[in-house]
């Protein structure tokens, strides 16, 4: 929302405007208000999207006018099942309301509530993917098909402008953003959802404006569908917009590896990875027409990734490995999946969800039977086992396993929940410091929602970072004493590590714990 312009309407409920008459605010668009309303004839159910211009600066007034014009056309001239509709659009007259008076009206079709606020309760303790996912995902790749094949970007596709209904069906909404094509690309002003564009989004930049291209709409897509197959979890670490978004921009430059969550079953990664290319050009391989029907196509009965969406991980629980190995990790030849290699250094990351070994017992504690599983006989508490373990599975370095993750949480904090240094700002479990947290939690759209004290929350944090110092070594070519590297670039940092070229002198007593407590827990 621009500067405010639309969170100063405060109408009250019973408002008209034109035959409908308001009940009240329901959320906000690109930069407009959104009340819900109701036909005063026949009670029809409506949302109404105020477009206020006036109260702007003078140099965004002209900017924002082009954007109401445009969003208008475009939601007069656009009509498919997957689109949200527009019933009829309004001009506000009102000399004794200045803030309202002059506005646009949009009247549309009221959904029963966003993609965002049912991802916003999904449950805290892991990954949980929709059972409609693929219904979802199939209506948003549908309606983008739609407005690509008729010269539109929507340009801000997220979680909070996708819209459901009570009846199953799913809309695209919000169209502020939306632009015509001119050629191969546009021009809109440097608006949007910082963590759902796409790298490029942050230098494409002429006059002002950002460029944005069909691409950006296949870029989001993936960041989407990541978060609905997996109950809210964005594909890039970080507890807020901007860190996450810094985090797209270093797997595009090559200095990080794209992560996906072991969840989302394989060829669901396999799409998503597409769509996830670190660039323009490569991700022009794929349109839209041609997401939406491999979207059909894994929706279809038989479809790989159709059986976890009806039961979450409960139904791949009796599935063993089909290759040796740790049981966890997909090669991408062993897989017949092909992902290029677009950027300098960079890959992307393939598990196979259906890899991960039943628990040798279905009691609470036990730990999955692979490699670098935590002792039986160990110290480590029982409550805290299988949530290391899930944590360790969320990364494909052989060297981030459950005994390493819990050997590192007894050096750190013997298992304290509520250890604490004031001095060196470290708190918690994993000890911690609650900026760099930021950088390393997992979360959806909601800022603030990973703690550094809840135990889960920084248990996974500290894997995804360990998993990250483990690329870096690798990529320098330290291939040697990984554990004691990542314990060590924990405690200083990846550079301080590679510059050294080895465990630095100040952290050596700290790396010995851990490497003895590592001995102590692996199998």
């Amino acid at each position: 929302m621009a500067d405010g312009a639309g969170d100063r309407l405060d109408l009250p409920a019973g408002y008209r405007v034109g035959d409908w008459e308001l009940a009240g605010p329901i959320g906000a668009g690109s930069w407009g208000v959104v009340h819900a309303a109701r036909g005063v004839a026949d009670g029809t159910r409506a949302a109404v999207k105020f477009l206020p211009t006036q109260l702007l600066p003078p140099g965004q007034r002209e900017s924002m006018a082009q954007l109401v014009r445009r969003e208008v056309r475009f939601s007069l001239e656009t009509r498919h099942p997957n689109v949200v509709r527009t019933r009829e659009v309004l001009t506000v007259h009102d000399a004794d309301r200045p803030d309202l008076d002059g506005a646009t009206a949009l009247v549309m079709d009221r959904a029963d509530h966003s993609l965002q606020e049912l991802l916003a309760t999904r449950p805290r303790e892991g990954p949980a993917p929709r059972e409609d996912a693929a219904r979802i995902l199939a209506g948003v790749s549908a309606g983008l098909a739609h407005i690509h094949t008729r010269g539109w970007v929507h340009g801000d596709l997220k979680p909070g402008n996708v819209l459901l209904t009570g009846d199953g069906e799913v809309w695209l909404g919000d169209f502020g953003l939306t632009v015509e094509l001119e050629g191969t690309h546009a021009y809109v002003p440097p608006l949007g959802s910082l963590d759902h564009v796409p790298p490029e989004w942050w230098s494409d930049r002429e006059g002002g404006h950002s460029v944005v291209r069909p691409t950006a709409d296949i870029w989001a897509f993936g960041i989407l569908a990541h978060q609905v197959l997996t109950g809210g979890l964005h594909p890039f670490p970080g507890s807020t917009p901007r860190a996450r978004a810094l985090g797209a921009q270093a797997y595009a430059r090559g200095n990080a590896e794209l992560r996906l969550d072991n969840s989302i079953p394989a060829r669901w990664r396999e799409l998503i990875a597409d769509c996830l290319k670190p660039d323009h050009a490569s991700r022009a391989a794929l349109d839209a027409e041609q997401l939406a029907a491999r979207v059909r196509e894994l929706r279809g009965p038989g479809a790989a990734g159709r059986r976890p969406f009806g039961r979450g991980r409960a139904g791949r629980r009796g599935r063993r490995p089909a290759t040796g190995g740790r049981g966890r990790r997909l090669t991408i030849a062993a897989a017949a999946v092909t992902v290029p290699l677009v950027a300098a250094g960079s890959m992307v990351l393939l598990r196979d969800d259906d890899r991960r070994p039943p628990s040798a017992s279905g009691g609470p504690g036990a730990a999955p039977s692979v490699d670098g599983a935590i002792r039986a006989d160990s110290d480590v508490p029982r409550k805290l086992r299988p949530v290391i373990t899930k944590a360790a599975l969320q990364c494909a370095e052989e060297e981030v396993t459950p005994a390493f993750l819990a050997a590192m949480l007894k050096a750190e904090s013997g298992f304290d929940a509520n250890a604490r240094r004031p001095e060196t700002d470290e708190y918690g479990i994993a000890m911690w410091t609650p900026s760099v947290f930021k950088g390393w939690a997992r979360d959806g759209d909601h800022d603030g929602d990973k703690s550094y004290m809840s135990p889960p929350d920084a248990i996974s944090a500290m894997s995804h970072f360990v998993c990250w110092l483990d690329q870096q070594y690798k990529k320098e070519g330290m291939r040697e004493d990984l554990p004691a590297l990542m314990a060590a670039g924990y405690r200083t940092s990846s550079r301080t590590v590679i510059e050294t070229g080895g465990v630095p002198a100040r952290v050596r007593s700290h790396v010995d714990r851990v490497e003895r407590y590592l001995r102590e827990y692996t199998r």
